[in-house]
């Protein structure tokens, strides 16, 4: 998230326009409340007014008095029925399956939704407007299964199961309990609406569902790949590797934004390391007469001599770079569907026009998200790149196999980490396919291409679970990885450390004299040893990988980093 949440009130006011992605993450994850804009309000009354008018006069209007999709060349004979058929579109259309998707994204669907009706072009009554707030602003969270929509007629199943906990029907969740929507309603202290003309329509017509989950990740992303930057620096410090690649001057002749950014941030990330740019000859080798005795010559150089380190290190600035230029152009897409009218027919009252037309339809969000997947693989092949590279003392630049001590032959290690992490990432490739390039018709062909973006918005959602997953492990291999490297350059590699006072104190003034990390990963490796201890012996890794995810997912590493080395790009 961009802006602070500090920076919001507790109260955010909708009118309709103005709704940013950092208001709606601080309404579906902090418990934000909403009120409304009062000119906002006079819209909506005055598109009520016209949509009542239409409906009694009889004159044909899609939704209001015709039925829907390929029923649409059904006139409606009265205006009771086009009553009748706005509480049938809800009970009829909310048949999606799968598991509930969590709290956080109904409320950031109900807040997307409910304010861009607040524009005046959907029909909506004020009093339904008001009671949906009383939803999101009471805790009342409808039960909505995952799968059902195609992203065109706009999310129509999954917005019709928050349309049933409204008129009393479905199901919800309050106060931590699952249970019927009237007796969630009543709880609460909400009475029910019944529907009226085009309510159900300008309920379900729209594209919030997939707009509200891609927020909430895009929110995640953009701390992943601040963390996907911190991680890296902490192997380019673990390998002793090369800073050359990061010269600004390098990026300014290739000036794609995401790239320069992520170079500048792993300057900042390594200021002041005496690892980055070591003398080769320097790194000791492990195996073989090591650990050494300290001032004892090195019989061999652990870290090559070649000027330049390998692409999952030396690219990271034109590899994570492009994916944060993915997830800028993606952004913005975003932010303009959050003030964007996506229901259908849409309303010009002043103008006496009511156009159906297709502004429902996903594809935008669809293939910005199509490319977030894509991201999301990419980023966790490069991050499984650099661990596997952390594990094999082929590549590692002097490190052990594994991570470990393994000279009695029943040491594991690190091993099996990066078979995990290699795992998860052809999972994540699997799933990088893009759902939006496969339409399959729907409403007897009535509407011939959909979106499947909803599709779309949940596999970025669960992707970027499996990205947290891929980047913890890569961090937690990069802090044995730098120990390691600190314990060998100051010969006492894996014993405990001695025990009388004069030992102790040659130990400490060896550890004090070996280059170390910088300062802000040094931070960022004692943070992690805060919730994992540096693995001597083979025991449950799983405990510290849940651990190190924790820490990735609540964006404690990048809030540690940033406060030694200054705000990431």
């Amino acid at each position: 998230m961009n802006e602070a949440a500090s920076d919001l009130d507790h109260c955010v006011t909708l009118d309709g326009y103005s709704l940013t992605r950092a208001q709606v993450v601080e309404i579906a994850r902090r418990g934000a409340t909403i009120d409304f804009d009062d000119d906002a309000l006079k819209r909506v009354d005055t598109a009520a007014a016209y949509v009542a008018e239409k409906a009694r006069s009889g004159e044909v209007v899609y939704g209001v008095t015709t039925g829907f999709g390929k029923n649409s060349d059904v006139i409606l004979p009265s205006a009771e029925a086009a009553v009748e058929l706005q509480r049938n579109l809800i009970i009829s259309h909310a048949v999606c399956v799968g598991d509930p998707i969590p709290n956080e994204a109904v409320r950031a669907i109900l807040a997307i939704r409910i304010n861009t009706l607040l524009q005046g072009h959907s029909g909506i009554r004020r009093e339904t407007l008001a009671t949906l707030a009383d939803m999101l602003n009471r805790g009342v969270h409808p039960i909505v299964p995952e799968k059902g929509s195609c992203g065109a007629s706009g999310d129509l199943a999954p917005l019709s199961h928050i349309g049933l906990v409204l008129i009393g029907l479905g199901e919800a969740e309050f106060d931590g309990e699952i249970m019927n929507g009237a007796d969630a309603m009543q709880r609460a202290g909400i009475t029910p609406v019944e529907l009226t003309y085009k309510e159900g329509l300008a309920l379900n017509n729209t594209t919030a569902f997939m707009t509200g989950l891609g927020v909430l990740a895009l929110d995640r992303l953009e701390t992943l790949a601040k963390t996907a930057d911190i991680a890296a620096a902490m192997a380019l410090e673990a390998i002793a590797g090369r800073s050359a690649a990061f010269d600004a001057r390098v990026h300014a002749l290739r000036p794609h934004p995401g790239q320069i950014a992520v170079a500048e941030n792993i300057r900042k990330l390594t200021v002041g390391s005496t690892l980055v740019d070591i003398d080769p000859d320097a790194v000791p080798k492990v195996g073989g007469d090591w650990p050494i005795e300290p001032g004892q010559t090195t019989p061999s150089a652990g870290k090559s001599k070649s000027p330049q380190d390998s692409y999952s290190i030396r690219c990271v600035p034109q590899v994570h770079g492009a994916i944060r230029d993915t997830l800028s152009h993606a952004i913005s897409v975003f932010d303009r569907e959050l003030s964007s009218v996506t229901d259908n027919p849409i309303l010009f009252p002043d103008d006496d026009a009511a156009i159906s037309a297709g502004n429902f339809h996903g594809m935008p969000l669809a293939m910005a998200l199509a490319s977030v997947k894509n991201a999301i693989a990419i980023l966790a092949s490069i991050s499984e790149r650099r661990l596997a590279k952390l594990v094999d003392a082929h590549t590692s630049d002097g490190l052990p196999f594994f991570l470990v001590d393994n000279n009695d032959g029943i040491q594991s290690g690190f091993m099996i980490v990066q078979y995990s992490a290699a795992a998860v990432v052809n999972d994540l490739v699997s799933r990088a396919h893009p759902a939006s390039t496969y339409s399959i018709p729907t409403c007897a062909n009535f509407e011939d291409h959909v979106s499947m973006g909803a599709n779309e918005a949940n596999h970025v959602s669960a992707m970027t679970d499996d990205l947290e997953r891929v980047l913890a492990m890569e961090i937690l291999g990069s802090a044995q990885a730098i120990d390691l490297r600190q314990r060998i350059l100051a010969g006492e590699l894996w014993s405990d450390g001695p025990t009388n006072p004069e030992a102790l104190a040659r130990a400490e003034a060896n550890r004090q004299s070996a280059p170390q990390a910088s300062p802000a990963i040094s931070k960022v490796v004692a943070r992690v040893r805060d919730s994992v201890d540096y693995l001597r012996r083979d025991r449950e890794l799983r405990h510290d990988i849940h651990a190190t995810i924790e820490l990735v997912r609540g964006g404690k590493l990048v809030a540690v980093a940033e406060r030694h080395c200054g705000p990431l790009s």
